[in-house]
């Protein structure tokens, strides 16, 4: 079954496209073109694939890790509700996301 997700881009202009349950929110993000490096490959060792997840959809997400938490802190413009993409396995559950790249 498929699933949308939506991504906000720096102009504000807002894509949704069609992910499926199972991947991480770094492979649809990458597969549609969004500026999300990924460099480090989903290893925790970079934050160029963080992504600012839409408040009210904070609580749908498992929490983040520790080591993920210590790699938003090197984010730029990172907020409370900032996430990296390459940990956010996409679930059913999550249909509708919404997340915004950051400047």
């Amino acid at each position: 079954m498929a699933m949308i997700v939506h991504f906000i881009a720096r102009d504000g202009s807002i894509r949704s496209v069609v992910a499926t349950p199972g991947d991480r929110l770094l492979d649809a993000a990458q597969a549609d073109g969004q500026p999300l490096e990924g460099t480090c490959e989903g290893q925790l060792a970079c934050a160029t694939c963080h992504v600012i997840v839409d408040a009210a959809d904070v609580a749908r997400l498992p929490p983040a890790s520790a080591d993920e938490e210590d790699m938003l802190d090197l984010a730029p413009d990172a907020t409370r509700t900032s996430r990296l993409a390459c940990q956010i396995r996409l679930t059913e559950a999550l249909d509708g996301l919404t997340v915004r790249i950051p400047g």
